[in-house]
């Protein structure tokens, strides 16, 4: 038993929060001749004097689907899936019948549905934008006949609804193809969303399927649109399925980055990282009329795709992002300092951090963690400047020990060369003497020669006198 109280108790507590915040509107109608009733609810923190510019959600049927829409917001903007948006419920009650009232053949509006209709497009919407900042973006939500009721507003040039949520709707006349053929040569974004289930009331769900069929071929790339056909609900409890469903594709690019968009589009993209975010939120901007600032968790993702990337000129271009999106941040002089540390100018980085202590804070980018990382450079442009001198000191005793070998190497080649002029003198001396010897040897052997020839001579000469 605790556990089914519970979560009653849980829900019952969530919508009372809600109506506590709800603004209830009467409107006079000129064109219905009654005065509506419409339930508002504001977006967290809304302020009248800001520029900041809201969706508009036109919520049908809005004594019962109100709350749904209102909660699937509050739920989608607390985790930033979702701009922060107006939500307005118009209550139709026993008026229900005369409002949705639309021609049998064409399924368009006609007598009090026209005047209903008119009343949304001159009256209704006008009205809001005057209380309210509202942007040019806006969505209409409608269920059962109210749903079918709703695509009537495409049929305009220049339709007052940007995105459509149709919740089993109940598809009249030739409307099917009426809207088929607008889908197919419209010029500007429009979304359509549409649910259905197996458990939803036949005749709707053969309709559903068959205007299904028909949309899903079309071929516009301005026609964006998302189907959905649940199991085991029945046409009324699709209702928060669909709702949850149709505002997380609708507002999808309003989303944060996620895994998926990096690993498909970001890491590929050709340029620097910096003009993925301006066209990102520029988009965004053109979409919902929305000027989103760009959150510091997607400037970190965006560096930690660089650095995958390897792309450094991208740290410099989220710098000047930064710098231009908020200059009293410390985001910009973060980024060039990053920036000038895979450059390898330490000095620079540093000089950077520092200009950084003089600005906000941005969550875990804070004083204590930028000093930390000029601590961390001082420490290594200490260490490169040790290395540094430990390397000069190391060339400068090799230079004077090689200084010292050629000096040595000179006494060496001075000492070889007097050597070799002591030894040439001597063999000079030795090759005189050798001469002189073989002179005097010569002369020696000429005169013992002349010697023995005259001895010779003095023999023969006794001997011719003896005879």
């Amino acid at each position: 038993m605790k556990k089914v109280i519970l979560p009653f108790v849980m829900f019952f507590v969530c919508i009372t929060a809600i109506n506590a915040q709800v603004l209830y509107k009467e409107l006079k109608s000129y064109k219905t001749n009654t005065a509506r009733q419409l339930k508002i609810k504001l977006p967290k923190n809304y302020d009248e004097d800001s520029q900041v510019k809201h969706p508009l959600i036109i919520v049908f049927d809005g004594d019962y689907l109100f709350e749904p829409v209102v909660g699937q917001v509050e739920f989608q903007t607390y985790f930033d899936d979702m701009p922060g948006s107006i939500v307005v419920g118009v209550m139709q009650g026993g008026d229900r019948y005369y409002d949705a009232y639309v021609n049998e053949v064409t399924g368009l509006p006609e007598e009090s549905g026209l005047d209903f209709y008119n009343f949304v497009e001159s009256e209704l919407i006008p009205y809001i934008d005057g209380l309210y900042n509202t942007s040019d973006f806006r969505v209409v939500v409608g269920h059962n006949a109210m749903a079918g009721f709703s695509n009537a507003f495409l049929m305009r040039e220049n339709p007052i609804f940007q995105a459509y949520v149709n919740l089993s709707p109940d598809f009249l006349g030739n409307i099917t193809e009426s809207i088929s053929k607008r889908f197919s040569w419209i010029e500007k974004d429009y979304i359509y969303y549409m649910a259905t289930s197996d458990k939803d009331i036949l005749p709707i769900r053969e309709s559903v399927l068959a205007t299904n069929t028909a949309l899903k071929s079309i071929e516009n790339e301005k026609f964006t649109y998302y189907f959905d056909d649940f199991e085991d609900e029945t046409h009324y409890t699709l209702v928060t399925s669909g709702i949850s469903r149709a505002f997380d594709k609708i507002f999808n690019l309003y989303k944060p980055l996620n895994e998926k968009e990096i690993t498909e589009k970001v890491i590929s993209y050709e340029g620097t990282l910096d003009q993925y975010l301006i066209e990102r939120y520029k988009s965004i901007d053109d979409m919902f009329g929305i000027d989103k600032p760009i959150p510091l968790e997607e400037f970190e993702k965006m560096a930690k795709a660089a650095e995958q990337r390897e792309d450094i000129e991208s740290y410099k271009g989220l710098a000047s992002l930064a710098k231009k999106q908020d200059p009293t941040s410390v985001l910009g002089p973060y980024y060039s300092g990053v920036y000038a540390e895979k450059t390898e100018n330490k000095s620079k980085a540093i000089k950077h951090y520092e200009e950084a202590l003089e600005l906000n804070e941005e969550g875990h980018i804070n004083y204590d963690f930028i000093i930390a990382k000029i601590e961390v450079l001082e420490n290594l442009i200490f260490e490169e400047e040790e290395k540094e001198l430990a390397e000069k000191e190391a060339k400068r005793a090799e230079k004077e020990a090689k200084k010292e070998e050629e000096r040595k190497q000179k006494e060496l080649d001075k000492q070889k060369k007097e050597e070799d002029k002591e030894l040439k003198k001597l063999e000079k001396e030795i090759k005189k003497i050798e001469e002189e010897e073989a002179k005097a040897k010569k002369k020696k052997e000429e005169e013992q020669k002349k010697k023995e020839e005259k001895t010779k001579e003095e023999n023969e000469k006794n001997g011719g006198d003896d005879n």
